[in-house]
């Protein structure tokens, strides 16, 4: 069985100080993390399987991603790195390549342009090609949607959201994720907004339906509290990775004690 990776996220926005780390709950109420570069360099010292970098507010400000920040961030890591934000054409994702970044993230330019994801992927190959879907429940319970059973019995669809969650497009989840799979994504990094950074643990129902619905590996993102939400994740959600960010970055978990905990409770672990 293949390894399950840990990934921390750098969640980053450009303002007077530079780029910054940041961190909020449902994408709104951001706060302070620390410099990219330096957290990245600890969270690559610390363990971590693979880093993602997306700039946040590039698609909504309507700007290019912060090259000379990848660059000087690829210089400090020697684990995969995956940057997004921003990314909306062939020269884009050539820049980021250039810049040290081993694969990019296409969020809002792949829902706008679906075809955009093929060519991203005839051109570089699917393994550097990972398209994020940002997605929330919906409770409007109308026909030709992939209805999902909650916690608590409740039946709800997943609606994809773009530019930081600023914007619905009643577009369902599930029926994206297996569009972008026949487009030739090579990984599907999936974050719930109704768990972002609510550390109330992952949206186990989504992860585990996109899981079982796609063939390629499924990134589970939002919600991540303590070690055993990575393990949830892992087993009934049926994830192949588990992304957080505030609780690798404010030290409530560390990297290789959680590690630790998962390779005892049986999941299949790099330490």
């Amino acid at each position: 069985m293949l390894a399950k990776r840990i990934i921390p996220c750098l969640d980053v926005t450009l303002d007077e100080k530079g780029a910054r780390v940041v961190k909020g709950v449902e994408f709104v109420n951001l706060r302070d993390a620390g410099d990219p570069v330096e957290l990245a360099k600890r969270y690559d010292e610390e363990g971590a399987d693979e880093l993602v970098f997306l700039d946040i507010t590039a698609s909504a400000h309507g700007r290019k991603t912060m090259v000379d920040v990848i660059e000087r961030t690829a210089e400090e890591v020697f684990i995969p790195l995956t940057v997004g934000g921003g990314i909306k054409s062939i020269e884009d994702i050539n820049e980021m390549l250039s810049a040290g970044a081993d694969k990019v993230s296409i969020n809002t330019a792949a829902v706008k342009n679906p075809e955009f994801v093929r060519e991203a992927a005839e051109v570089f190959g699917s393994q550097c090609i990972v398209v994020a879907i940002d997605c929330r429940r919906n409770f409007d319970l109308g026909k030709g949607k992939y209805f999902v059973e909650l916690e608590d019995g409740r039946k709800a669809w997943y609606e994809v959201v773009i530019y930081g969650g600023r914007k619905p497009t009643g577009i369902d989840a599930v029926e994206w994720a297996k569009k972008v799979e026949e487009l030739g994504a090579g990984e599907i990094l999936l974050t719930s907004m109704n768990r972002d950074g609510t550390k109330i643990g992952y949206d186990i129902p989504i992860t585990r339906k996109i899981s079982e619905e796609v063939k390629i590996p499924v990134i589970a993102s939002g919600g991540a509290g303590k070690p055993e939400h990575f393990y949830e994740a892992f087993t009934v959600g049926k994830a192949d990775a588990c992304l957080a960010a505030s609780i690798f970055h404010y030290r409530e978990v560390e990297i290789e004690e959680l590690k630790r905990y998962l390779k005892e409770k049986g999941i299949p672990v790099r330490v």
